[in-house]
């Protein structure tokens, strides 16, 4: 490849790894919040958020992206390409990861709950200092996992013309006929964005396991 198809390349890879990593950053936390108004059986928004988890999920990427790009602006919300792709990734993943912070709510033992209300926590307190510390440490492969989805799903947002790096692939190689050199570096490059994705996760799983002495495998 030529300099400047490198440099498309790599600005196609950074576009990536800003959206992927933005909407992962956005989506864990809205996701949290969602999962939690669930979890508190909220009358009236449990519905709301459960119907928007089953129809986002149900939803390919590429057909939300399109409805954020195209229809919004006829409800007065017009969004250029880079933000509808941000707010759709982020979107997306939140639902999925609504699903897991949800689990693992459902999942904590009561008996913890019950000691905490019997000694009087208030509920903000009981959340922030015994459930979260507990189940953000349980879910860290799950989130890890849903982060690499939505990197691998990003090639989507492409139809609504943002460059990301099998964008900028498929440009050089309709540009210069030798398609096979450009997708060889952009899957490299998903590859290297992964491994350092998971590189992070066992990081934070080595540190948690020195911390609170944890069997690692």
């Amino acid at each position: 490849m030529t300099w400047p198809a490198f440099l498309t390349l790599i600005t196609g890879a950074m576009t990536t790894a800003a959206l992927s990593f933005s909407g992962s950053a956005m989506g864990i936390p809205l996701g949290l919040a969602l999962a939690m108004v669930r979890w508190a059986r909220i009358p009236g928004m449990e519905f709301i958020v459960a119907l928007y988890v089953s129809v986002i999920r149900s939803t390919p990427i590429v057909t939300f992206v399109l409805f954020v790009f195209f229809v919004l602006p006829s409800a007065g919300l017009e969004l250029a390409p880079i933000p509808a792709a941000l707010a759709t990734l982020t979107l997306n993943t939140a639902a999925f990861n609504c699903e897991i912070w949800r689990a693992a709510l459902n999942a904590f033992p009561r008996d913890q709950l019950e000691a905490a209300h019997a000694y009087g926590m208030t509920r903000p307190t009981l959340f922030r200092r015994i459930v979260l510390p507990q189940i953000w440490r349980a879910n860290i492969g799950p989130l890890v996992n849903e982060m690499t989805i939505l990197l691998k799903g990003t090639p989507a947002v492409a139809v609504i013309g943002v460059v990301e790096v099998t964008r900028a692939a498929s440009r050089i190689g309709a540009a210069t006929y030798e398609p096979l050199p450009p997708f060889l570096a952009a899957t490299a490059i998903y590859t290297l964005l992964i491994a350092v994705i998971v590189r992070g996760q066992r990081i934070i799983e080595m540190r948690l396991a020195h911390r609170y002495g944890l069997n690692q495998p």
